[in-house]
């Protein structure tokens, strides 16, 4: 896709968040629908699956052959990452958007023969969309941002998953301890924000494709490695458990021992 193009997504992918705030705005405590999904700490609203009616139905104009990956499933079967795939989370954060009405994010992003091309994680409360891909840079609305510093982990905060370390999973105790301190939020798409600001070191949870599709994008073309937890590439359109973080950080938690 020609430079002029991929701005030209990225306009107009902005505008359609823009729009979309300020329709959450407007409508945020009116006529709001729960239901559970998995049990009563996974669960989904009526915003959810409207969000994402809306974005599929946006990127089928501006995109026409596009397969779309979504998480409430307005999308396509999508089994392989040939020509243009698109995946989306309407809300991330879900429990957050209705406990707190903040820290919750909308994510989308494109991948052109696998290949990260364009991402948008916006954070809806603050109205800062960060956004770009490898061909145009990264911004935060409309200031470009820097690879964040490379220190290591035991000098930054780390981001994880709290379910995960309450079970004691994905070597969180051991990464926390090394760490100078964790740090849980409750959404993908604000964790990846702090990696990409630099206030945080790193990020590790396991999470589905359109949980870590857009960050990917974002954090790779900021030099951030992205990768599993072991230090392997990513399968798209699987679950995976992702880490991502500064390159030493990252070193040091893909060899990390259990104790």
């Amino acid at each position: 896709m020609e430079e002029q193009d991929l701005l030209r997504f990225d306009k107009t992918v902005q505008q359609w968040l823009v729009d979309i705030r300020q329709t959450l705005e407007k409508n945020l405590l009116a006529n709001l629908l729960i239901s559970e999904k998995k049990g009563r700490r996974d669960l989904v609203t009526n915003v959810d699956k409207n969000v994402e009616k809306i974005l599929t139905e946006k990127i089928h104009i501006l995109d026409p052959k596009a397969q779309i990956l979504g998480e409430e499933g307005f999308g396509d079967a999508v089994r392989t990452m040939r020509d243009h795939v698109w995946f989306i989370d309407p809300i991330d954060g879900t429990m957050n958007f209705i406990k707190q009405r903040d820290d919750f994010a909308i994510m989308l992003a494109l991948y052109i023969e696998g290949q990260g091309t364009l991402a948008w994680i916006m954070d809806v409360d603050k109205g800062i969309i960060y956004h770009g891909g490898p061909k145009i840079g990264i911004f935060a609305n409309q200031q470009k941002l820097k690879t964040p510093q490379n220190i290591r982990l035991e000098d930054g905060l780390i981001e994880v998953s709290g379910g995960r370390l309450l079970n004691q999973q994905l070597k969180l105790v051991e990464i926390g301890r090394k760490s100078l301190g964790i740090r849980i939020i409750g959404s993908a798409g604000m964790s990846f924000i702090k990696v990409i600001e630099g206030k945080a070191v790193g990020y590790v949870s396991k999470m589905q494709p359109w949980d870590f599709a857009a960050a990917k994008v974002l954090l790779e073309s900021l030099k951030m490695p992205f990768t599993t937890i072991d230090g392997t590439e990513i399968d798209m359109l699987s679950s995976n458990t992702v880490l991502t973080a500064t390159p030493c950080a990252h070193q040091e938690i893909v060899h990390l021992e259990l104790t």
